[in-house]
C-alpha cells in the first residue's frame, strides 16, 4: 500500500453477504413479517404430499389413506389445482420428468374441473 498504510480486508471478507437472508426463514415476503409456514404446511410434508400429488397421481382419499390430514391434504390440493391455469400460460417447454404438467396432467382446466370431498 502506498505511504505505509495497512491494508483493510474487504467487506465480504468480514461481511457474509446478506446473512439475514439466508438465515430467515423462507417467504414470498407479500406482507410485512410473512412466512411461507403461515399459509402453507411445513416443507417436509408439502414435499411428500405434492410429490404423491403430482408425481404419483394419487388423489384426496389415497392421500388421506396414506396417513396424511385430511384437511391439509384439501389445502394442498386445492392450491395445487387452482395454479393450473398459470402452467397453461407458458410457452411449451421441454419435459424434464416422467409426469408433465399439460397433456400428462390428469385435471383438464377447460371445464373447470375440481375433485370434490
Amino acid at each position: 500500500m502506498r505511504g505505509g498504510a495497512t491494508p483493510r480486508p474487504s467487506a465480504a471478507a468480514t461481511n457474509p453477504p446478506y446473512p439475514a437472508s439466508i438465515s430467515k426463514p423462507p417467504s414470498a415476503e407479500l406482507r410485512p413479517n410473512q412466512v411461507d409456514q403461515d399459509s402453507l404446511p411445513p416443507y417436509r410434508l408439502l414435499d411428500e404430499i405434492l410429490d404423491r400429488y403430482v408425481q404419483g397421481t394419487q388423489d384426496r382419499s389415497a392421500l388421506v389413506e396414506a396417513g396424511f390430514d385430511a384437511a391439509v391434504v384439501e389445502h394442498v390440493i386445492a392450491l395445487v389445482d387452482s395454479a393450473e391455469w398459470k402452467r397453461r400460460q407458458f410457452a411449451p417447454g421441454p419435459k424434464i420428468s416422467s409426469l408433465a404438467f399439460g397433456r400428462d396432467r390428469r385435471l383438464p382446466i377447460t371445464n373447470r374441473w375440481r375433485e370434490h370431498y
